[in-house]
């Protein structure tokens, strides 16, 4: 990477004078893309998924709890794994504790996985984490919601991050959903988002964006390849 000259202090005020036009112009873009994202239309989920959760068999309708809006996080653990993926582990060390901020605004996160509920609860200790996990059971909600790919294959022909190509590199690709119970009981799927959508879940890679060495990927084999379980690092990770 190139790294910054020194400058003076009056120098530097004026560059950073200029960047912050620029980051006060994406803030406004920001806020109009979240307005336009919260305007997009409803699609009613008529299938009967059913959950293997804590506190037993649960349906989509019942994973809201008493709130009108759910967010689910589609972690990448198949069903025979013995790990979840070290990358959506990553991201979940950002899930703990958001639960009562999330509520006074009426909404419930959740992590969904293919893997068995036993499989999960153990891993789950295993990180630390207190963010409630549930799983699909077999029930077909990975492959519905693009996140699941049998063979590797889309039998949907979506695509993964919606690009129309029917194979992928994994069974398994991570993705969030949101959705909304209306009043009489009806659930809908208002967003999904996979692939770059996601960083904006990453406190590590938004804190990681303000320093002058910024993620230092770009000499890796692919983005994430430093990426390591947390409970890993001192295990040989190169970084």
């Amino acid at each position: 990477m190139t790294r910054p000259q020194f400058v003076s202090r009056e120098d530097w005020l004026l560059a950073r004078k200029a960047l912050l036009e620029k980051e006060k112009t994406f803030t406004r873009e920001r806020d109009a893309l979240s307005a336009a994202r919260r305007d997009l239309p409803l699609v009613l989920v008529d299938k009967e998924y059913v959950f293997d959760t804590e506190d037993g068999r649960r349906s989509l309708a019942e994973l809201f709890g008493p709130h009108p809006q759910l967010a689910v996080y589609h972690f990448m653990f198949g069903e025979n794994w013995q790990e979840g993926c070290p990358s959506c582990s990553f991201w979940a060390d950002n899930y703990d504790r958001l639960d009562t901020h999330l509520a006074a605004r009426g909404t419930r996160l959740i992590a969904v996985s293919n893997a068995p509920l036993e499989t999960l609860r153990a891993y789950k200790s295993r990180m630390g984490w207190s963010f409630d996990w549930v799983s699909t059971a077999g029930n077909g909600f990975g492959i519905d919601f693009g996140v699941t790919f049998p063979d590797k294959k889309d039998p949907s022909g979506r695509g993964y991050n919606y690009s129309g190509n029917d194979t992928v590199h994994s069974e398994e690709l991570p993705g969030v959903s949101t959705f909304l119970k209306l009043d009489d009981g009806r659930v809908g799927h208002s967003y999904s988002t996979y692939g770059r959508g996601l960083d904006i879940l990453n406190m590590a890679y938004n804190i990681l964006d303000l320093t002058p060495m910024g993620r230092q990927e770009d000499d890796l084999p692919y983005p994430q390849a430093w990426v390591r379980r947390r409970d890993s690092y001192d295990a040989g990770a190169e970084v």
